[in-house]
Order: C-alpha cells, then structure tokens, then sequence
C-alpha cells in the first residue's frame, strides 16, 4: 500500500460494535455522537480539576485540563472545516466540512482524557516511582515481559487515553466509548507501542490495547511503519496544531495573570504571531481598556492567523499526509513569522513559567503525593498477586477500588494497570486530599 485513502481514514463504523453504515439518525451523524460521549464522560468531566500547567492554583481565570480540551477543540473544529472546504472534491461524497470539523474536535476533546493528576509532573512521578521500584529490589516489576515493564517505566497520558475511550467508560471492557474509527484515528498522536516511543516516550496504546491499536489501523488503512507502528492519520496532524496554538498562547495569558510575566512580552509574541495587531487594539489602548481585554483581542488575532494558515499548509501537503511521508509539524510548515512567534511563545512558557518557584514546589509536593498512592495499590495488589490474600491495610486499600479491584488470578500487569487507571483518573486534590489521609491526617466528616 502505497498511499492512505480518505474513504476509509473517515470510516464512520463504531470499534467493538455493528457496522450501522454512514448515518445513523437525520441531522446527527456518527461522529457528532463521538463528540457527545466523550463530553458526558466521567473522565472528561474530570479534567476540570486537573492541572494544565499551575497546580492547585485557585485563580478561576487559570486554564485547567477541561478548558485547555474545550478551547483545543474549538480551534480543531475550525481547522477540520477550513480543511474540509479545501479538500471537499476529493472526499467521500457522505462527508461534509461540518463532519470532519466535528471529527477533529471529538479527538481535541479527548487529547488529554488520559492525563494523570498533576499534568506532565505527575506522568514523570509514576515513570520514576516505577523505575526506582526497579531498582531497589522489591521485586515489584519481576515477572513482567520486557515490554509490559517498559509500559509502566514510561507512563504515558496519550496511551492511558487510547486505554479509555477504547476499554474503560462507559461498556467497561467491552468497547468503552465504541468510538468510530476515523474519531480513534484522529486521536492517535502516536499510533505505535511502547517499543517505538523514543527517548521522549512518546506512544498511543500500552500492551493491554495494542490489539485495539492494530484493528483500528486495518480498519483505517493507515500505512505500516514497523511491527506494531503505523503512520498518523492525518487529521492527527490538525489535533497535534490546535494544541500546539492553544498552549503556546494560552499559557503566556495564564503566566500574565498570575504575574509571572508581563504584559509588553506577551503582547509582543502574539503581534508577532498574529502579523501586527487587530484595527481595534489602538483604540482600547487610547480608551485605557483593561489589559485582560486586550490580551485577549491579540490572542484571538493570532489564533486566527494561525488556524488559517495550518489549514492552508494541511490542503498544500494532503499526498504527503496521505503518503504518510510529512516529518514536520504543520506549524513549522507555515509562514517563518508564526513559526518563530509560536516558538518564542514556547520558550517564553519553558524560562519563565515552567521555572516559577512556587509550581516548582507544587510539582515537588506531587511527586510525594503520587509515591504514597502508588506505595499502596501497587503495594497491594502486588501481594494480592502473589499470595492470593491481603492484609487488613491493603484489604481497606483495595476496598476504594470497588468493582475493578483485581482478582488474585489476573497477570500482574493487568492488577497493576487497574491500579493506575484509579490514580490516573483522579483530580489533582482528590489524589492530595487521599495521600494525605492515608498519611496519617485524619479528618472528621
């Protein structure tokens, strides 16, 4: 197979359930259902208490995980429609621009369902805690095939995802959310196992899914990269842009608002990006509007540009995205202007924000949160494991489980990957409120 074909990278049938054919119901089709289930999902409801980069902070204007995801998939819809405008002779006849921008926006919606408490610290806490558990000889890990252990030294929120729409909520492992397979595709940042994941660790599916993994490949006809890799989508490419949009301009907002960088710096990246300002800034400059006012007039310029050009360099490069042979991103692809502004924004967020003292101590905090969870459930369902019994300490552990507490005859991995979809579903101060308490700080209802 030389190149990917649109129509079954837009393949509307739902993975684990009955082919239904392109429509299901007049005026809603199967991808704007995707769209609804993951936005009712426990998990993604979640995420309004999770960190997208300032931990615990109780400023209401600070983005959290749930309006990172919401404002993501506002810009992946618009990208998916421009480029479903662009590209429209030469899709499916059953697909509109309005269909690929709601498929788009299903997988922004659920980019980041799979991330733990704690963001990015908390997927560094689990890596280390496990690989700390290897080495100091507690035999916690022993018995595990080398790649289930490398699933749990490189923890990563993109595949506990894949794990969740594919197996968790909702039909819970008996095709979790039946997603259609071009929503799946499009969600897939990285379509490959553990094996591939890079220095960075960067992968889509744990051992557990890697089955899941392979079927909505086939079913999609995205093109083999090695055993058990397989090229993106390339509307994963659209998800990969609104994100990248999002967090380079949102977190420069985020650090003006909590006064870790001010205003003339980040006015100054977004003019850059958005190629001057909009005709109506001077004005509520001379009429002394406030500063969030105009930072997000600047902002909305910038994303602007960005969402067109993205989509215009997308329909430039569609038989490299087909072919499976674009190596860049579609930023980097753009006008040099937004590249470096969108870069400079980068940068601005890795020496000022991702530096500040005081997420530098709530990420610290995290790791000691996240250590006296794992030390319990991985503690207990290791023992449960291997002796088929519990001490009366991890019997109340496992208590708080419920229905997925493991039985002593699973695998290993499979008890520990029960474990970490609790800790990975839970908020930020659930996950400190719980540490804390099985600390020894009690508290009285």
């Amino acid at each position: 197979m030389t190149q990917m074909h649109w129509e079954r990278l837009l393949d509307p049938n739902r993975l684990n359930d009955k082919p239904r054919g392109t429509r299901e119901e007049p005026g809603r089709s199967p991808f704007h259902k995707d769209h609804d289930r993951i936005v009712f999902a426990g998990s993604f409801r979640r995420l309004g208490r999770k960190t997208q980069v300032h931990p615990l902070t109780d400023n209401d204007h600070i983005h959290t995980r749930l309006t990172h995801s919401l404002e993501v998939g506002c810009v992946g819809r618009s990208l998916g429609m421009i480029v479903g405008e662009g590209l429209k002779p030469r899709l499916p006849g059953w697909i509109t621009p309005a269909d690929l921008g709601v498929i788009v926006q299903a997988a922004c919606l659920g980019h980041d369902i799979g991330n733990p408490p704690f963001g990015h610290a908390g997927e560094y806490a689990i890596r280390d805690w496990f690989k700390r558990a290897e080495q100091d000889g507690s035999g916690l890990l022993k018995g595990l095939s080398p790649a289930q252990r490398a699933d749990l030294l490189t923890y990563e929120g993109n595949a506990q995802g894949f794990r969740i729409v594919t197996q968790i909520e909702y039909n819970q492992f008996r095709g979790g959310m039946r997603l259609t397979g071009a929503t799946l595709g499009t969600l897939l940042k990285y379509p490959w196992t553990v094996e591939h994941g890079g220095k960075a660790g960067k992968f889509g599916a744990y051992q557990s899914e890697k089955h899941l993994l392979t079927k909505v490949a086939q079913q999609l006809g995205l093109k083999p990269r090695g055993v058990d890799a397989w090229c993106r989508h390339p509307l994963a490419y659209l998800v990969e842009a609104a994100d990248d949009i999002c967090y380079a301009l949102l977190d420069l907002e985020d650090g003006l608002e909590m006064g870790i960088l001010r205003f003339d710096e980040v006015a100054e990246v977004l003019m850059l990006i958005a190629g001057g300002s909009p005709s109506e800034y001077h004005d509520m400059q001379r009429e002394g509007v406030s500063q969030r006012r105009r930072i997000a007039a600047l902002r909305g310029a910038a994303m602007e540009r960005a969402v067109n050009d993205v989509a215009a360099v997308f329909v430039q490069h569609e038989t490299e995205l087909l072919n499976g042979d674009l190596n860049d991103d579609l930023l980097e692809l753009c006008h040099p202007d937004l590249g470096w502004g969108v870069g400079g924004a980068k940068q601005l967020a890795r020496e000022r924000i991702f530096q500040n003292e005081r997420k530098a101590k709530l990420e610290i905090g995290a790791y000691t949160t996240l250590g006296i969870l794992l030390e319990a459930f991985i503690g207990a369902a290791h023992e449960l494991h291997h002796t088929g019994d519990s001490t009366f300490k991890h019997q109340r552990v496992l208590a708080l489980i419920g229905e997925n507490t493991p039985r002593p005859s699973w695998s290993l991995y499979d008890s520990y990957r029960r474990m970490l979809d609790f800790i990975g579903g839970m908020t930020d101060h659930y996950a400190v409120d719980l540490a804390q308490e099985m600390g020894g700080r009690l508290r009285a209802d």
